[in-house]
């Protein structure tokens, strides 16, 4: 158990969020005596979050429940930029039009996670290149480039490690961690922010932020990080073997995303549950207690109260209802994913490895060869012997569609369209 007094650290500690604070003993009494506005940045470089995010959501999820103000800030200034930490090259750049758009999208998914409004505790949605892209270069070489030290700069990891594989830093990048520094400051000014959270490879950036606003407002700021996630088996966390797993459901549907639950490996369920829901710790500790095939009852547990916070309780019941007709009634269920191929295709004849590509349930025709050749692939549940073979209209059920299945979990419809 923690040593931590206050609800919020306590909560996040005991359900191993928490990889480095910046100053215990002080932030954990400045939750004991007022309402702490903490923040964590989000660069919109795609038109959704993925699942790797998630456990940044969940922290602002946490700062609110605790009775604390959560601001989710999108980087419409930085992403102009392109954090470039721990990357080997540089982002492409995006359009305004581009960043706005996907703020727009994002925006989406924190509305199930986040209270938000005008009040005391009401979470907020904030912008900054509503700061950023008014600043005037001089004056904010001046006013805030002095108290950066570029041999500082250069020590951080997520620089070092660039320069040491001798791969290129634009200048354009390396203003990075100086703009998210002074988000911290203009937070500060604008909301009273005093607390900024994000992954532990953001530690050096949220640091800066630190002593900005010591240097600037003789203010004093707090930096709490989360460990980076990886599955058991050393996996990236929000990537599945057809891509990432994003939140919108435009991009990943709520049966995929109870699926990406679902098949968590045995030794990342307890970990999963404490992080991903809102499950009491002691029925946590009931569920993870379960061995042998009963497991297997938690990981649906685990996926069906996952995507409840994400999609809703209906939406989340709905797939795991789908699920069990499928993998225990062996019925076809309306709402598994679909690929739509054209009628004339269909009556034509499309080859199996073609369709399984289209279907996306194999990269390549030589991946979806093998699949074949090892007896993974099966059309209305028959299953498909020769990699020659060719789907036809013929084969199109009463409801109109094909079930297309490689292995035991992965099912896609096939409509004529």
């Amino acid at each position: 158990m923690s040593g931590f007094k206050s609800d919020f650290l306590r909560t996040l500690s005991e359900r191993g969020f928490i990889h480095q604070v910046s100053d215990e003993t002080g932030l954990d009494t400045l939750f004991q005596k007022e309402i702490v506005t903490g923040y964590i940045g989000f660069d919109p470089t795609a038109s959704s979050l993925h699942a790797g995010s998630l456990i940044q959501i969940m922290m602002l999820h946490w700062l609110q429940q605790t009775g604390h103000r959560p601001i989710a800030l999108m980087g419409g200034g930085t992403g102009m930029v392109g954090d470039p930490s721990f990357k080997d090259e540089a982002r492409k750049l995006m359009t305004e039009e581009t960043i706005a758009g996907n703020i727009e999208s994002i925006k989406r998914c924190f509305s199930q996670y986040l209270t938000f409004g005008d009040g005391l505790r009401d979470a907020v949605m904030v912008n900054n290149a509503d700061w950023l892209r008014g600043l005037n270069y001089l004056e904010f070489l001046r006013d805030v480039g002095q108290h950066f030290s570029v041999n500082r700069m250069l020590s951080f990891d997520s620089v070092k490690l660039r320069l040491d594989r001798e791969q290129s830093l634009s200048f354009l990048e390396f203003n990075y961690m100086i703009l998210q520094a002074y988000d911290f400051v203009e937070l500060h000014k604008r909301y009273g922010v005093t607390f900024q959270m994000g992954g532990s490879d953001q530690w050096g950036n949220i640091i800066n932020g630190i002593d900005l606003g010591h240097r600037m407002l003789d203010a004093q700021f707090y930096a709490l990080t989360s460990p980076l996630l990886t599955t058991s088996s050393g996996a990236k966390m929000g990537k599945s073997a057809t891509g990432a797993v994003w939140l919108n459901a435009d991009l990943v549907s709520p049966y995929a995303f109870w699926q990406y639950w679902r098949n968590t490996e045995d030794a990342d369920v307890e970990r999963f549950l404490k992080l991903y829901t809102t499950l009491p710790l002691g029925e946590i500790t009931r569920l993870a207690a379960l061995g042998g095939s009963e497991i297997n009852e938690t990981k649906k547990i685990l996926a069906t109260e996952v995507t409840a916070l994400l999609h809703g309780r209906n939406a989340a019941e709905e797939a795991a209802e789908t699920a069990r007709k499928t993998f225990e009634e062996g019925a076809l269920a309306e709402n598994l994913p679909s690929v739509e191929i054209p009628r004339d295709t269909l009556h034509a004849g499309m080859g199996v490895q073609a369709l399984l590509v289209q279907a996306g349930l194999a990269a390549s025709n030589g991946e979806a060869r093998r699949h074949i050749q090892g007896g993974a692939v099966r059309i209305n549940d028959e299953p498909v012997k020769d990699e020659r073979a060719v789907v036809s209209a013929d084969q199109l059920t009463g409801e109109g569609v094909i079930k297309l299945s490689l292995g035991r979990k992965k099912h896609i419809l096939v409509r004529a369209v």
